[in-house]
């Protein structure tokens, strides 16, 4: 074996999309802004942004599509174990955060939370569970989450899985074969918005398998369209894709909801990705679309421990319009500013220390290979 050529193979970074970067960075927006409304509005067609669950299947479709362009043409060489590797590497460090901060709040929320229902024995049982990405769905009083201190950890769960089937078979499997496991995925994520009425499943024990079908197909579809060169130029830029996306987030609900939010997922993202991929970025964008693709996971991993007492408060004290409009805005500016805070203090150290490691490993293998 070439060793020195494996360590390059294991350790190869590519230029980033960077319109895809930001629009990563809008989908995060769109998630906390959803999570703070949905404790005003529990009715989804009285939300103005009441299909932002609907980012996390464009999360899903922008990885498939991502893992195909970072990881196919290097997978044979670089070997499912350091292919395991580099994905934890990349993701575990804020799913731990996410579990400390969702600890935390739920230990010393000032206006609930209510931690004596659970005994010290469930409540570390709770934390390892969701720091080791093992669902437990036993909170009732947090509607059976699988991960209850932080729920969005749920679609890492599958991120997860979607990974592990990639490295022992979708990285291996024919064109042909990729369209054919699309199509089944596609009549899945269809029946499962039909009889739901929507795709908001996934997050709880009781829709756990909904969770299956939504990244079954979106990152089924963001491979195909990264193995199919599916890539569309255009000059509609960063701006242009941000609104065409948002707009996938505030459409209305009507009795059709079922169909159009399967049309969003089926067509409009993987689209949008197509598009994204091929658009040109204005030169004075660039620094908004990188800094939007960074902040977008550690924005999503940490914010719900405060939407969980943003809820309590909220339950409690039926804060006013003028009040709640101001906790809103200040409440995702600042989660904003503490996501890029735990980037910078935490994620990037710990992800650069592991990579160090790595890398004086690979070069220590090298060396004794001669």
């Amino acid at each position: 074996m070439d060793t020195n050529r494996t360590a390059a193979t294991i350790l190869q970074t590519k230029p980033h999309f960077e319109i895809l970067d930001g629009l990563r960075g809008i989908a995060a927006l769109a998630v906390v802004v959803f999570h703070f409304m949905e404790w005003v509005y529990t009715d989804l067609s009285e939300n103005f942004i009441g299909h932002g669950f609907l980012a996390v299947d464009f999360f899903f479709c922008l990885s498939g599509f991502v893992i195909g362009y970072a990881y196919d043409d290097r997978m044979a060489k670089m070997g499912v174990l350091e292919f395991f590797k580099s994905r934890a590497i990349r993701l575990h460090p804020l799913i731990i955060a996410g579990s400390v901060l969702g600890l935390l709040a739920f230990l010393f929320d000032p206006f609930g939370g209510q931690p004596e229902m659970y005994s010290t024995g469930k409540i570390i049982l709770l934390f390892l569970c969701s720091a080791l990405l093992i669902p437990f769905p036993v909170m009732g009083d947090r509607g059976f989450n699988l991960f209850g201190l932080n729920a969005p950890s749920w679609s890492l769960f599958w991120e997860y899985i979607a990974n592990i089937v990639y490295a022992f078979i979708l990285c291996k499997i024919k064109r042909g074969y990729l369209v054919l496991l699309t199509i089944i995925a596609a009549v899945a994520i269809c029946w499962v918005c039909y009889r739901s009425g929507n795709l908001l499943g996934g997050w709880s024990g009781p829709t756990f398998w909904d969770g299956g079908a939504r990244i079954s197909y979106s990152f089924l579809a963001g491979l195909l369209i990264y193995r199919s060169n599916w890539i569309i130029k255009n000059k509609l830029g960063f701006v242009g894709l941000a609104v065409l996306l948002s707009l996938a987030f505030i459409m209305p609900f009507s009795e059709w909801n079922w169909l159009s939010e399967s049309l969003i997922v089926l067509f409009y993202f993987p689209l949008l990705v197509a598009l994204g991929a091929g658009a040109t970025l204005a030169p004075g964008l660039r620094k908004v679309c990188i800094f939007s693709g960074k902040i977008s996971y550690p924005l999503y991993m940490t914010h719900y421990a405060v939407l969980w007492m943003f809820g309590n408060y909220y339950t409690s004290h039926k804060p006013g319009g003028t009040e709640l409009t101001f906790i809103i805005i200040a409440g995702t500016v600042l989660l904003v500013g503490a996501a890029y805070l735990v980037m910078v203090a935490y994620d990037i150290p710990v992800r650069k220390y592991l990579s160090d490691k790595r890398k004086e490993r690979l070069d220590a293998g090298k060396r004794a290979t001669g």
